[in-house]
């Protein structure tokens, strides 16, 4: 029983020196009660972690330091914003059209001849001709035409008439700003 007494005491005596220490990193009371409250339960439950016979303080103060650190890096990346000002002019074009998009590319890939579909992807995929020319044994010439064939057939299938078609359509860019 004494041992846990003996951490009992420990953990009470460091309270003021921690509260102390939270309002220095801090700068606000509040926040720094929080900061204690939550390294005092990061203590308790990690306790099996303590060395006995080192500093209980010790221990609860690099806690607390490394509490307050998570907290700042996470409130860094975080922007004020109490009445909801900023959130409201916020306009984020949704995921799901990229997910869409590619799924209908995936089956017009799937539509068109072999030869075109691997030509296009080499040169989608940063192949050069010459190399692309290579890689399926054939001529240059050739590479190009399948290329361009592709791209042909791929537009037609995916109804696109010039590159304006091409990424978010005419209201999505309006609503979202470039960046």
């Amino acid at each position: 029983m004494t041992g846990s007494f003996d951490v009992r005491a420990g953990i009470l005596k460091a309270i003021p020196h921690l509260r102390a220490f939270a309002i220095s990193l801090t700068g606000d009371v509040d926040r720094a009660d929080d900061l204690v409250q939550e390294a005092l339960v990061r203590g308790l439950g990690n306790l099996d972690k303590f060395q006995p016979g080192t500093s209980m303080q010790a221990w609860l103060f690099t806690i607390l330091r490394n509490q307050f650190h998570t907290a700042y890096r996470k409130r860094r990346r975080e922007v004020e914003d109490p009445d909801g000002q900023y959130a409201a002019r916020l306009a984020v074009a949704p995921t799901q059209d990229a997910y869409v998009n590619l799924k209908d590319l995936g089956a017009a890939l799937l539509q068109i001849p072999v030869e075109q579909r691997e030509a296009v992807l080499l040169a989608a995929g940063g192949i050069n001709y010459q190399e692309a020319a290579q890689i399926c044994g054939v001529a240059i010439g050739t590479i190009k035409s399948r290329v361009n064939r592709a791209r042909h057939a791929l537009a037609e299938r995916l109804s696109i008439a010039d590159a304006e078609d091409i990424g978010a359509d005419r209201i999505m860019k309006a609503a979202v700003p470039a960046t």
